[in-house]
């Protein structure tokens, strides 16, 4: 028999569920996420740190849980809502359940809603605050304490999941480059793309100076995804500035991208209800491609779309956009080795279709 569990957003919509997961009180953003499949890897992506994911898929757990697929040591959601869990793993790759892997973890979830009305309703009115609890079921309360919960505009996240102390992911097949990459959240599968073109990556922390990433000699340097809002991020966006002033090739991704944009001058804002899933709809200009694309970002960059722009680094032009929204996803500097995405091509869930983008930082970076 489960628990009864309520969901109160800072607005004070109710919806009255079901535990998932471990049973206590979790608050964060409320964000929904579109894809289909790929929960493990959304669960343990380090970019969903204090946010509460609403699964719009309805069957969520049919897979179970692996050893294989995480992009980080731990799940980062700060709550979980899903309509129906599955009922048994049916998986070969399975070692566990789902909800055995969020109570181990102290994962605070709901299940037994209507996703489909949340969600419409977070479209509707923005993403905002929510508290999700399985211990009081006053919705009043419950909202008070949803109220008082930090809000993720302003919110400086980078150090909360950077790692610790640097480390390296060796090249496979042979070295063929270097490049040094700061951890604002990094996933994994973003060194294992590297690693699969002969690159030597030395992750490092996103407090690392100028002289810690040039200390390991990059051919170029990357700045990862990671959680929070990038009007924050005054030290890497110096960093990043550092960086293009040295001329070394630099690709930003995510949020890596945001600080790209403000380091370039532009500005950045915070997106309605953002956009999270692994079918989004990106067209690269310089092509005339469209692909379908994995994303997680609720900030974006504020850039025109139509013409290169003078920074103080030289011209730069938006490179990628959306189809849904016209919002940017994508930066190309004119003058200086250095481009960007907002989306996530290394595809820990999602399609393979921007795979291309890591051959293109290789190329920069022999150039």
């Amino acid at each position: 028999m489960r628990r009864n569990a309520i969901l109160v957003l800072e607005d004070g919509r109710t919806f009255r569920g079901e535990a998932f997961g471990s049973v206590g009180e979790a608050f964060g953003e409320a964000v929904f996420t579109t894809g289909m499949t790929g929960y493990q890897e959304t669960l343990t992506d380090p970019s969903y740190h204090r946010q509460v994911v609403v699964q719009t898929a309805p069957h969520i757990g049919n897979t179970g849980v692996n050893g294989e697929d995480d992009e980080s040591s731990r799940i980062w959601v700060a709550g979980y809502v899903v309509r129906d869990p599955a009922r048994a793993a049916s998986n070969w790759r399975a070692t566990g359940e789902l909800e055995d892997r969020l109570a181990a973890e102290g994962v605070v979830g709901i299940c037994g809603i209507d996703t489909r009305a949340l969600t419409r309703h977070l479209r509707e009115r923005g993403a905002m605050r929510v508290g999700v609890s399985s211990v009081d079921d006053d919705a009043a309360a419950l909202r008070r304490r949803v109220l008082g919960s930090p809000r993720m505009l302003g919110a400086d996240l980078s150090a909360e999941v950077t790692t610790k102390a640097p480390y390296t992911v060796a090249a496979q097949g042979g070295h063929r480059l270097t490049v040094a990459a700061l951890d604002f959240g990094i996933k994994r599968n973003v060194a294992r793309r590297l690693a699969a073109r002969g690159v030597t990556t030395h992750v490092l922390p996103a407090t690392s100076t100028v002289d810690d990433v040039y200390a390991v000699d990059p051919d170029a340097v990357f700045f990862s995804p990671g959680p929070g809002d990038p009007a924050t991020a005054d030290h890497a966006v110096a960093l990043a500035r550092a960086v293009l002033d040295r001329r070394t090739p630099l690709f930003g991704i995510c949020f890596g991208s945001q600080i790209l944009g403000r380091a370039l001058g532009f500005q950045t804002y915070k997106l309605g209800y953002g956009h999270r899933g692994i079918n989004q709809p990106v067209l690269d200009k310089a092509t005339g491609k469209v692909e379908v694309t994995s994303h997680n970002h609720g900030f974006a960059v504020r850039a025109p779309l139509d013409e290169p722009v003078g920074t103080p680094f030289g011209a730069v032009e938006v490179s990628h956009v959306c189809l849904n929204d016209s919002v940017v996803e994508g930066l190309r500097c004119l003058e200086v080795p250095a481009f960007t995405v907002q989306y996530h091509p290394e595809a820990a869930a999602g399609p393979h279709d921007a795979d291309y983008l890591f051959d293109r930082f290789m190329e920069l970076a022999h150039a």
